[in-house]
């Protein structure tokens, strides 16, 4: 194993986690306000499970693009990168459409694409590096859940 074989793999976790923080701190007063005044569907977890649970995701997604970047260059591994890339930003602008405009149906489609897009990551990943497509599978599951809350919450608002 090389020397310094690990610092792919924490330029790739700070980096996606740096996203989600960002996207975390421009949207702190869009999910207070949205957290006082938008009524939520059953199962909506207590606000403080989100910020838990997306840095354990974005560390599992930084991994695993780590992975594929440690990876012999190929163009599945581009792709993968790219496709990561992409389904990253997706991730980043749903917080604002949800939760700074509140607007939950246009931030359901919105979802629905981040969930095509990280189920297409997942496929490219895999003919990359299979554990690092596996990595990704908490997260499809729990943008899944996320697309629940959403609909309920642009049914019921």
């Amino acid at each position: 194993m090389e020397k310094h074989m690990w610092k792919p793999y924490l330029i790739w976790i700070v980096f996606t986690e740096a996203v989600g923080g960002l996207s975390g701190w421009l949207t702190r007063d869009g999910t207070k306000a949205y957290m006082a005044t938008v009524e939520q569907p059953p199962l909506s977890p207590p606000g403080i499970v989100f910020p838990i649970v997306w840095a354990v995701l974005f560390a599992l997604m930084g991994f695993g693009a780590a992975r594929i970047y440690s990876a012999q260059a190929s163009r599945a591994r581009t792709h993968g990168l790219l496709l990561f890339l992409v389904q990253l930003a997706f991730n980043f602008f749903w917080s604002i459409i949800f939760f700074n405009l509140q607007n939950f149906g246009f931030a359901l489609i919105w979802l629905i694409i981040l969930w095509l897009l990280i189920l297409w990551m997942i496929f490219s990943f895999r003919k990359v590096d299979p554990l690092a497509a596996w990595l990704q599978i908490p997260y499809l599951l729990w943008v899944t859940f996320a697309a629940y809350l959403n609909f309920g919450v642009w049914i019921l608002n």
